[in-house]
């Protein structure tokens, strides 16, 4: 049971990290700054107002902030912390404005001058990252790709040069799809970590190559549910061609027909044409 009175929080939007599946995966200082705060917005009011009540804390001071109403909301927000009041946001699970409403409210509070205040804690990215043991020193957070095939096809074409992790959030009615499309235009040999629900009873952590995690999640329809976090290791870089000739590449191959792109990269570049045009037909057609 929290302090019935706690101490007055300074007049701030303090951005709090919620847990992303088990609700003791919260930090003693986002607890303190929910039980303080004179106002909590939350993405979903009946979402927060079971995890405050887990934790003994009175749900009566919440008002909704949503992908739908952010922009209006911020007004409102901002309204209230210019009167001195103090402002809790969270989103349904793990960080806000990380793949979640957020940002724009955010954004407003700072464009008005006033303080905006992380309360880290939960992030599924950070999670599955951590649980990985994917050695890449860096890694791309994309989040969600596209919903449609032909389209998410072209967003990871985009990727297919970078040697970082990639890590994507995928929802489980299209995860077999999602995996078939990254095994195409990435590779099969590949490796690809599929975390999901993580912290949750039924959290799975799997790690297979590209090529074979399409047959692994068909061969059970349990391992398709519930909220996914996908890794999949960055490309090896090809011998000869720094980074910044393959981005190179890879930019020109997005605007013309291979073979003008190779000359042209060879032009803007100085790297060997035929090193060149073998990378770019592994670009265009990975398997």
């Amino acid at each position: 049971m929290h302090n019935e009175h706690p101490q007055k929080l300074e007049a701030a939007l303090y951005v709090v990290a919620t847990p992303i599946g088990n609700l003791r995966d919260i930090t003693l200082r986002a607890l303190e700054v929910l039980a303080a705060a004179d106002v909590i917005a939350a993405e979903d009011k009946r979402n927060t107002a079971h995890l405050l009540t887990h934790h003994g804390i009175s749900a009566n001071r919440l008002v909704a902030v949503h992908q739908h109403n952010e922009r209006g909301a911020a007004e409102k927000i901002i309204e209230l912390l210019q009167a001195g009041q103090s402002v809790a946001f969270v989103s349904d699970a793990g960080t806000p404005a990380v793949s979640d409403p957020g940002a724009l409210l955010v954004q407003a509070v700072r464009a008005a001058g006033l303080r905006v205040i992380p309360i880290p804690g939960a992030s599924a990215a950070m999670a599955a990252l951590s649980a990985a043991g994917l050695s890449e020193p860096h890694f791309l957070f994309y989040g969600f790709l596209p919903n449609k095939s032909a389209a998410r096809r072209t967003a990871l074409q985009a990727l297919v040069s970078h040697s970082y992790t990639l890590v994507f959030y995928e929802a489980p009615h299209r995860i077999v799809e999602c995996v078939a499309d990254l095994c195409a235009v990435l590779g099969g040999e590949r490796q690809i970590v599929l975390a999901r629900e993580i912290t949750k009873l039924f959290e799975t952590i799997h790690a297979c190559a590209l090529r074979d995690a399409e047959v692994w999640l068909q061969s059970d329809s349990n391992q398709q549910r519930g909220e996914f976090v996908v890794l999949v290791s960055g490309a090896v870089p090809q011998p000869g061609l720094s980074a910044e000739t393959l981005d190179t590449l890879c930019k020109l191959l997005d605007e013309l027909p291979l073979k003008q792109a190779v000359q042209l990269a060879a032009k803007i570049t100085g790297a060997n044409r035929n090193e060149l045009y073998q990378q770019a037909l592994q670009i265009k057609n990975p398997s």
